[in-house]
């Protein structure tokens, strides 16, 4: 069972949503199921199968968190030494050279991923290619739609989690 790399508040955020689906999802599926059961002949009983479907899939996604947090190894980005290093935990202003845009990421666990919120997952092609470089240096990702390289501009080991 290998540890998996977590931040502080991707621990807290997935804590609450254990909470929430044990507290509030779980007794109003289990409620419908019971109302599903009134209507009688379950053979046929299109309700109570689907009831019965989204119970599945709470109870697979319950069992996910906590493996998660079982394996959980919480880092805590800002009680690590600034060394200028792209490290998980870290956000990262990069300047794609092409486009001359410039975007801030911060790199996170799988639970945490989520690129509307600049949220890139460790183990991502872009998050592969970032881990270990310094400021100022080039990193290159090959695309479908071709080569992107970047410019890392800025490094940080303080976890903006505001930006969740």
């Amino acid at each position: 069972m290998d540890k998996e790399p977590i931040t502080v508040g991707g621990l807290e955020k997935i804590k609450k949503e254990l909470d929430h689906l044990k507290k509030i999802k779980r007794p109003n599926i289990i409620s419908a199921i019971a109302e599903a059961r009134s209507h009688g002949d379950l053979k046929e009983n299109a309700e109570y199968h689907a009831a019965k479907e989204q119970q599945s899939l709470l109870e697979r996604r319950i069992v996910e968190i906590n493996d998660t947090i079982a394996r959980a190894n919480v880092i805590d980005v800002s009680e690590i030494e600034y060394t200028g290093k792209v490290i998980f935990g870290s956000t990262v202003e990069l300047f794609e050279i092409k486009t001359n845009k410039t975007k801030i990421y911060t790199i996170v666990g799988k639970d945490e991923a989520d690129i509307e919120k600049n949220l890139i997952y460790f183990r991502s092609p872009l998050g592969k290619v970032l881990i270990g470089k310094n400021k100022n240096e080039t990193a290159q990702l090959k695309t479908p739609s071709g080569e992107k390289i970047f410019k890392i501009k800025e490094v940080k080991y303080s976890f903006n989690s505001a930006s969740r």
